[in-house]
Parts: C-alpha cells; sequence; structure tokens
C-alpha cells in the first residue's frame, strides 16, 4: 500500500471510539461524508468543489439529485450518502417540534423549516397544524410551484386543518431565491386564509417564509 493509502487509512478507517470526535473536528463534514461513498480517492477537491457550486454543506445535502449529478466524480453511491444526512438532520429537527409546545420553542420551528426548505429549488407550500394544546398533529406539504409561485388554496388549507380537528396552524413556504421578503401575493394570501379560518375557530398563528439567507415572519412584521 502507498504511503498516501496507509495515511488515509489510519485517519479515515476503523476510528476508534475516544478518536471519534477529534476525527470530525479536523476533517470537514463534507470529505467524511464523501469518504464513506469514494474510499480510494482523495476526496477533498470533490468535497472543495461542492461547496464552490452550492455555497454550502447545508446546501450541498439539499440539492436536486440531478444537479449533483451535473459534478464530475460525484457518483450514485456519494450521492446517496448526502441525501441519507439531508433526511436525517430533517427527522432530528422534526423530532425536536414534535416533542414541545411549538410556540414556546419557535426557533426549533425555524431551523426544522430552514432545514425542510430553506434550500430548495422550487417554491413549496407546506402547513403545521396543532391541537388546542399547540403541539403538532400533522406536518404536510401542500403545493409545489414554480421557482417563484406556489398556487395555495384557502379553502382547501382550512378544510384539511378540520378533518384534523386542528385548532391552529402555522404556514411556511419557501423563496428559491434566498431572500425571505415578503411578496404582495404572500400577505394577500396569508390574509385571504386568516378570513376563512377565523370564523371556523381556526387560528393562524404565522406564516414563516425561509430562505438560504434566513426567514421573514408575517406576524412579526405585522402583516396579517
Amino acid at each position: 500500500m502507498a504511503k498516501r493509502d496507509k495515511a488515509r487509512s489510519s485517519l479515515f478507517l476503523r476510528p476508534r471510539t475516544r478518536d471519534a470526535a477529534q476525527m470530525i473536528v479536523q476533517c470537514p463534514a463534507a470529505v467524511l461524508i464523501l469518504f464513506r461513498a469514494i474510499p480510494r480517492r482523495d476526496v477533498k477537491p470533490l468535497a472543495k468543489e461542492l461547496l464552490k457550486k452550492f455555497g454550502s454543506l447545508a446546501e450541498v445535502i439539499a440539492a436536486p439529485v440531478e444537479r449533483l449529478k451535473e459534478v464530475g466524480g460525484l457518483g450514485e453511491a456519494a450521492i446517496t450518502d448526502l441525501k441519507i444526512v439531508h433526511a436525517a438532520a430533517k427527522e432530528l429537527l422534526r423530532g425536536a417540534v414534535q416533542q414541545r409546545q411549538v410556540l414556546s420553542s419557535w426557533s426549533n420551528v425555524l431551523d426544522y423549516c430552514r432545514a425542510a426548505m430553506g434550500f430548495e429549488s422550487k417554491e413549496h407550500f407546506r402547513i403545521l397544524f396543532l391541537d388546542k394544546a399547540n403541539h403538532l398533529i400533522a406536518d404536510e406539504q401542500h403545493q409545489t410551484g414554480t421557482v417563484d409561485h406556489t398556487p395555495v388554496y384557502p379553502r382547501e388549507v382550512v378544510k384539511r386543518a378540520l378533518e384534523l380537528s386542528a385548532t391552529a396552524v402555522i404556514l411556511v413556504h419557501n423563496h428559491p431565491s434566498g431572500d425571505p421578503t415578503p411578496s404582495r401575493a404572500d400577505i394577500d394570501m396569508t390574509r385571504a386564509i386568516v378570513e376563512v379560518a377565523r370564523p371556523l375557530g381556526i387560528a393562524v398563528h404565522d406564516h414563516l417564509i425561509v430562505g438560504k439567507d434566513g426567514h421573514a415572519s408575517l406576524k412579526a412584521l405585522k402583516l396579517m
């Protein structure tokens, strides 16, 4: 075995438990993920290329499979590992939302929504349905649109809330541009849902817009 292969083996293969934390500190996470799928290659240049193309590790793991395939040297196994990491991250953050009263763990809600939707290339509209104690009943994606528009029908939103016996909802959608600033259409749609929901005893706690550059709350902005 060549000297470089031996060095790589000593660094990556079968790390002892006491060394695992130090290994993660020393090696970029993207390199560790790629090494699992490409064990006999120096994956640092590939990791750097991915980060340069997409911007951050969060954007790499959230990137559509079709875009990941555009990167030379990134095979099916590596792409699968990246998507597994993305799914696991979302599940961990979703668990933090499920286990607590939603309005008292707002930072967890924001973290989950950004991980689930903030880096998507198309607009998605999702609804968090809550019970009277503001615990999460259901988390559903209702519409997928284009790069700058998602059709949403207020009566369909309220109908689904009634089916789930939800007493409150949090609306969430993403802006693929990265800028979470609400549009006039976002504001009008939110107000339309509030107007349909209010007579039926369903509260709209907020409408969150997420993007890679941050988030916006229509409630905090006094736009609903």
